[in-house]
Parts: structure tokens; C-alpha cells; sequence
């Protein structure tokens, strides 16, 4: 963009009238070369995962995990899969709250447990290890009294579908639909009370009781050598 003054000069008796003309240049001509804008405030950007401490962590949790159920096992007697799909946090905490201090609920993936259990007496449980279980680790021996509680809680809130997936005891399996020999197995006082009239009574009760189940037989012997035992320490 450009633009032209002319300029006169007022005449003098010696010199004639001149004539001067500039020429302005505009600065737009030739603009001075722009700087790129800079935003006053950072684009935010999206934090950058960390993966491999993440991995990290999960790694730790399922191996102390592992550690809690493999703690669970020593001195355990039974252990007892329930299937818990279904079941809200609420009735979770009412059933911990409802079972004695002698059993343990865990709930754990079927892999950790079967981690845990490898190599053990305990590796029978395999063939429940499917779907959605928690698990019971009964210590101690009173297992009818041990099982009584959820089997109340489950009548008592028509929990039809959420029934034992399966047990270990003594190294063998029981499936869902042999849970009854495990409810109705008789209580140390029961066997030490068989054991007595037995051994008061005449012979043919005796005979009667040595022909019991080999399991009853073991249970009865077990709890008069225990008795023996006590007697012998006092």
C-alpha cells in the first residue's frame, strides 16, 4: 500500500515555485514475519498407564492370596465349596456373622484355590472347581455343627441354587448329593456314648457295633484311644 504527498513551497521573487513529491510506503507491504501462537494454558494430556507396576500389584495380591488359603489348610478338617453367584454383600456379612470361630469363609478363584491345594491331601476338591465358589475351611471335628449354619442360613432365605458344590474329608470327595452322610455324622459325645453301651452291654452289641461302617468303626476306635489317652495323663 503506498501513498504520495505532494509538497509546494511558497515562491520568492528570486526563485520560481517547486514542486516535491514523497512516497510513503506502508508497513503492510512488507509485514514482519509472524511468531506462531502459543496457548497461555497446556493442552491437558492423558496420564500415561504404568502396566508393568499394575501387573505387578495383581501379581502380588493373588500370591497372598494363595498364602491366606494355604494358611487355611493347616489343622483343617473339611473344606467346603458353596456356590455364592448371586448372593449380595449384605447376605455375605450374615452368614460370616452366623458361623462359629472354628470355620472360615473365603472367597477365592477356583485357580488360586487350586493353587493352594496342589500337592496336598486337599487336591480331591478338583472336581468342583467350577463356576462361582466360597469356600469353608472347617477346624474342627464336629462337622455336622460346622455345616448346620449356612444349610439354615440357605432354608431360611429360600437359597435353592446356591447349595454346596462339593467337600474333601479325609481325603475324599463328596459331591453335592452325598453332603448327607457329612450332616449326619455322630458328635464326639454320640460316639463316646456308642462306645460306653458297648462296651457295658453283652456281646452281640459289641458284635453289632464292630460291623458298623469301616468309617464309624475308625471314628469309635479313634475316640477310645483318645479317652485311654486322657485317662493315662491324669
Amino acid at each position: 500500500m503506498e501513498a504520495t504527498l505532494s509538497l509546494c513551497s511558497l515562491p520568492s521573487p528570486s526563485k520560481p515555485q517547486a514542486h516535491q513529491t514523497l512516497t510513503l510506503t506502508s508497513f503492510y507491504a512488507n509485514p514482519l514475519p509472524l511468531r506462531p501462537r502459543t496457548a497461555i494454558f497446556p493442552t491437558p494430556t492423558t496420564p500415561r498407564r504404568l502396566p508393568t507396576i499394575r501387573a505387578a500389584i495383581g501379581r502380588a495380591k493373588k500370591e497372598e492370596t494363595v498364602e491366606t488359603l494355604k494358611i487355611q489348610l493347616e489343622n483343617c478338617y473339611l473344606i467346603a465349596g458353596i456356590k455364592y453367584k448371586g448372593l449380595t454383600v449384605k447376605q455375605f456379612q450374615d452368614l460370616r456373622r452366623s458361623l462359629p470361630s472354628s470355620v472360615k469363609l473365603i472367597v477365592a478363584k477356583n485357580r488360586l484355590v487350586d493353587k493352594a491345594i496342589e500337592g496336598t491331601p486337599w487336591a480331591a476338591l478338583k472336581p468342583c472347581m467350577k463356576g462361582m465358589n466360597a469356600w469353608l475351611f472347617v477346624h474342627t471335628e464336629e462337622i455336622p455343627s460346622a455345616l448346620k449354619p449356612y444349610r439354615e442360613f440357605q432354608k431360611e432365605r429360600k437359597l435353592e441354587e446356591n447349595d454346596f458344590s462339593g467337600a474333601v474329608f479325609e481325603g475324599r470327595f463328596y459331591g453335592p448329593g452325598e453332603f448327607k452322610a457329612l450332616e449326619t455324622m455322630p458328635t464326639r459325645a454320640e460316639i463316646y456314648a456308642k462306645l460306653l453301651g458297648s462296651l457295658k452291654a453283652p456281646g452281640a452289641a459289641l458284635v453289632g457295633t464292630l460291623q458298623a461302617p469301616a468309617r464309624d468303626l475308625v471314628m469309635v476306635l479313634k475316640a477310645y484311644v483318645q479317652k485311654l489317652e486322657e485317662q493315662g495323663g491324669q
